[in-house]
This record gives structure tokens, C-alpha cells and sequence, in this order.
């Protein structure tokens, strides 16, 4: 029965993997005077808040509904006294984009042809800039390499289009064509990140003493399946032993290491 059922080592093993799969929007590259280029910022910690390991695919929205600026600010909504959102086709689930500060939700509700129910609140300021996307209409991008690309685009048939479009990295950017596809909101990226470093924050006692405290609001706890923290811990104790120098709490967590299966005994 190896492979199959709860012997399936490497569904659990997807499985975990899955729990680090991430979809951002990806953030644009402008050029020197400030104008939009075809090319986009890999996910990182600066741009998207994660570090990309591996990126399973890429999305374009293609079908712009709208754009415009808000006329004025309400919670969760969007307030456009010029626009015709009902007449632009706008329904529940499409991507609405702020392209001040690169923020996107999706629509809740329309209720009419100038307000807009979002699912979060990114509008906190009149005069902001935003486009709508339809959410069904969109486009896998394929990643091809620059040699391959130029041969491509030698003929109308084959050359990268709003329905086939294609990319190609150079350094931490990714170049996009038709040209055409450009701005915050167009391109997603589905990928899997990486976990994000830990993080012991705490508090100087009056005697200069450290004191954990899991209350402030950069604390980050380790990132990892339940069954891997025995072996996390068994490693932090060898690393004390190592510390204060007790050679026995160095060994006793180097013996508990061997058990791959440790008993409940063995844990405590």
C-alpha cells in the first residue's frame, strides 16, 4: 500500500508545500521620466511582502471595464460621481485596482452607476487613481526564452498577443509582451514563497534581562509542519547546551534526535 492512501508521502508533502502558495499582483517597472514600461518587479519582499521560490503561473487580465479618480472617500466603498459603472458592465467579483498605492480588492456590490461596494478599503483619499478589470477575462502567460521570443515574433501568427502573451526574465524583471500589457492590476503572479524568517521579539527588563514578548507587532513565529518542530526544538536545545556551556544538554538533545518517531515521554 506504499503510495497510496495515508502511505502517500508525496501528497502530504504538496500539501505542506501548498500552505506557502501565494497570488499577487505584480508590481510595475517605470522608466527614467516616469512613464509605464512592459516590465514588471519579480515578487519580493519589498514589492509583493514575499519572496518568491518558484512561480507556478502568470495571469493578464486583458478586459479593462473602467477607469477613472474617486470624487470622494467612504469606507469599503468607491465613489466616482462621472462614471457609469452599471453601463460599463461591472460585476460582483471583478479586480478593482488603486494605482496610487498599488492596492486591489474585488467588487461586493454595485449599487450604482457611480458607487461601488469593495471588499476592502483601499480608497482613503479623493483624487485616486483606479482602473477595473474584469475578472473573467484573462490570459496565461507563458514564459519563453529571448532567443525563442525573437523568432517568435518574426510572423503575425506566432508573435506574443493580448490572447497568447509571453514573458521573458532579465534579472529581477520580467519583460511582458505585446508591450501593450503595462500598469498595476494587469499581471498576477501565483507562486510559492518563501517562509519568512523568525522572529524572537522582546522587552529589556529593568536588570537588562531579555523577556519575550509575542505582543508586538513584528513577532513572526517559525513556518513549518507540526511534525518537523521536534526537530526544530531538539536543535535550539543543542545550540543552548552550546551556549552555556552544559556539554549533557548538548548530548541529551543529540540522543532525543535519533528517534524519528519520539515517544510522548520522549518529547516532554
Amino acid at each position: 500500500m506504499s503510495g497510496s492512501d495515508y502511505a502517500d508521502i508525496s501528497r502530504a508533502l504538496r500539501e505542506v508545500l501548498e500552505s506557502f502558495l501565494v497570488s499577487d499582483f505584480l508590481y510595475p517597472v517605470y522608466s527614467a521620466s516616469g512613464n509605464l514600461l512592459n516590465r514588471f518587479y519579480s515578487p519580493s519582499l519589498i514589492t509583493t511582502g514575499n519572496e518568491a521560490y518558484m512561480i507556478e503561473n502568470l495571469q493578464c487580465y486583458t478586459n479593462q471595464l473602467t477607469l477613472g479618480s474617486n470624487t470622494s472617500v467612504a469606507s469599503f466603498q468607491l465613489v466616482d460621481l462621472t462614471a457609469t459603472f452599471l453601463s460599463n458592465g461591472i460585476n460582483v467579483g471583478d479586480i478593482v485596482v488603486n494605482i496610487v498605492t498599488n492596492q486591489n480588492t474585488t467588487v461586493e456590490s454595485v449599487l450604482s452607476n457611480t458607487v461601488i461596494n469593495l471588499n476592502d478599503d483601499i480608497f482613503t483619499s479623493p483624487g485616486e487613481d483606479y482602473r477595473v478589470y474584469s475578472a473573467s477575462v484573462y490570459s496565461e502567460v507563458e514564459k519563453v526564452h529571448p532567443a525563442k521570443l525573437s523568432l517568435l515574433s518574426t510572423s503575425t501568427l506566432t508573435s506574443p498577443s493580448l490572447m497568447f502573451p509571453a514573458y521573458e526574465m532579465k534579472g529581477n524583471n520580467m519583460i511582458f509582451y505585446p508591450t501593450s500589457i503595462k500598469g498595476y492590476g494587469v499581471v498576477k503572479a501565483t507562486y510559492f514563497r518563501y517562509p519568512k524568517p523568525p522572529k524572537w521579539t522582546y522587552v529589556s527588563l529593568s536588570n537588562g534581562e531579555p523577556s519575550f514578548d509575542q505582543s508586538q507587532p513584528d513577532y513572526q513565529d517559525f513556518e513549518m509542519p507540526q511534525e518537523d518542530e521536534f526537530k526544530l526544538a531538539m536543535k535550539i536545545l543543542q545550540y543552548c547546551g552550546m551556549s552555556i556551556r552544559e556539554i549533557q544538554v548538548t548530548q541529551f538533545a543529540q540522543g532525543q534526535e535519533q528517534h524519528e518517531q519520539p515517544s510522548f515521554s520522549q518529547q516532554i
